[in-house]
């Protein structure tokens, strides 16, 4: 099982969509676990504070790095441990930390896969059970977090977000839908036709949005032939 653990201080923002849908079906057949950590829980202060102003001036909040290794020692427990440059040292096999930021490595079906516990490709990297995901906000995070303790740095996309919210749940729906057991075989084939880019179509077969005007359903569809089908499909 692949337990996400999401570092954010909105996780009220996150709850409806990790309770429902694909990710509502895969955490009741245990396939995953998420976990949501409130940042605030780790402040000191009683205006529970996440933030201070930015170093060298500069408009925006930046999320301060204390508070950020307090929520990874919580999450790591025993396993949280430095090397003599301060660095932490990740157990590859257990943990993928996760920053994101604009300047990080694009998101792609294949970085997904490499999530997943069970190595599916030699040129992947190691697989791990836990993925904890660190929810940038305002300015973004302190970038000794980037330095010191994280296994990789995402972007999925080149435009700028609120928070890192939204990209977290890209990331947990993405590796979600790749678990064995969590889509059945009809929803599975969603993933080779966006892959391969083709056209789908459902009723009704011909729709009339205007008078005098029909949008048809190509006919191959209907052949019954899945050679003229997979042709049509390769073709669009």
């Amino acid at each position: 099982m692949i337990t996400f653990h999401i570092i954010t201080i909105f996780p009220e923002a996150l709850e409806g969509y990790c309770n429902a849908s694909i990710l509502k079906r895969a955490q009741v057949k245990k396939r995953i676990k998420i976990i949501l950590h409130n940042l605030r829980d780790f402040s000191k202060d009683n205006h529970k504070s996440v933030d201070d102003r930015p170093f060298g001036g500069g408009p925006g909040m930046v999320l301060m790095v204390d508070l950020l290794v307090g929520a990874l020692k919580h999450i790591l427990k025993k396993d949280f441990k430095l090397d003599a440059g301060g660095k932490l040292v990740v157990d590859s096999t257990k943990y993928r930390i996760v920053l994101f930021d604009t300047r990080g490595e694009p998101f792609t079906q294949e970085i997904a896969r490499s999530f997943l516990p069970n190595p599916i490709s030699h040129k992947l990297k190691a697989k791990s059970s836990h993925i904890i995901l660190i929810c940038g906000h305002y300015e973004g995070v302190d970038e000794r977090i980037k330095e010191f303790c994280t296994t990789d740095v995402i972007s999925i996309g080149n435009y700028v977000l609120s928070g890192g919210e939204v990209p977290a749940m890209v990331v947990v729906d993405a590796v979600t839908r790749l678990i064995p057991g969590v889509l059945g075989n009809e929803e599975s084939i969603e993933e080779t036709r966006v892959v391969k880019g083709y056209a789908v179509y459902t009723r009704p077969r011909d729709y009339s949005p205007k008078r005098n005007i029909v949008w048809k359903v190509p006919d191959p569809l209907f052949s019954g032939d899945p050679k003229k089908i997979d042709e049509w499909r390769r073709e669009h």
